[in-house]
């Protein structure tokens, strides 16, 4: 297997992920501790743990994502926007949110075209990134691509594949599919179910920019193997 990105290239692309219930300070100092290390973009965490990442972290180049109306996506509008506005008050500088997929199951579209347009809007208020989750193994690819068409007009940084807590995660044709849908404009981030250097380079060339992983450091140590093993 060839890779063309380099070892911190890849790194750069990887959101570090420790969403667990029972996830400890210490838990997310170590988080923390590696993403610096490897040089990954961000820590992926729920809201609550969000001040303590960004203090822990300091003059760290890594970015603390939120979670947001997580992982369901079933609490209100409003709701999520408060919570988009305190993770940028603790020191977020990206959220990634799920969308009401019971609203889009209903066909009300509008409900959610609104719901990007005031989280959207306040990302970039604060200043930060934001992802939109599909958690896509719960929708038709008619679904999918109406989400993401939505997001070509109101333009998040980034559509999202799954929260990782899902019937499934990530795939190749979701990832093509929804990059497809988006165009140049905005990006893709797969997530769930991305374990290995094989998977997340698949990703990659269907078109996803981020990785959402708990288990960024085996990759990135696979990549090193095959770095090495190519020079010799």
């Amino acid at each position: 297997m060839s890779f063309d990105l380099s070892v911190k290239q890849l790194a750069n692309m990887i959101d570090h992920t420790l969403l667990k219930a029972d996830a400890k300070k210490a838990d997310f100092r170590k988080l923390a501790d590696e993403a610096t290390t490897y040089g990954f973009k961000m820590l992926a965490i729920n809201s609550a743990p969000v001040k303590f990442c960004r203090e822990y972290l300091g003059d760290s180049p890594v970015h603390v994502g939120a979670a947001i109306g997580f992982p369901l996506g079933q609490t209100s509008i409003a709701a999520k926007v408060f919570e988009v506005n305190d993770a940028i008050q603790n020191g977020a500088d990206e959220i990634d949110y799920v969308i009401n997929i019971g609203e889009l199951k209903d066909g009300n579209l509008e409900y959610i075209r609104r719901e990007m347009e005031e989280i959207v809007a306040a990302s970039r208020k604060g200043n930060i990134l934001s992802k939109v989750i599909l958690e896509n193994c719960y929708l038709t690819d008619e679904e999918k691509i109406a989400v993401c068409q939505i997001a070509r007009e109101v333009k998040p940084d980034f559509v999202k594949t799954s929260t990782g807590f899902g019937l499934s995660g990530a795939t190749v044709e979701d990832v093509r599919l929804m990059k497809k849908t988006v165009g140049e404009e905005v990006e893709v981030k797969a997530a769930g179910g991305i374990r290995d250097l094989a998977t997340a380079k698949a990703m990659i060339e269907a078109g996803a920019t981020r990785i959402g992983t708990s288990s960024g450091i085996t990759i990135i140590k696979e990549l090193e193997t095959l770095k090495n093993s190519s020079m010799q």
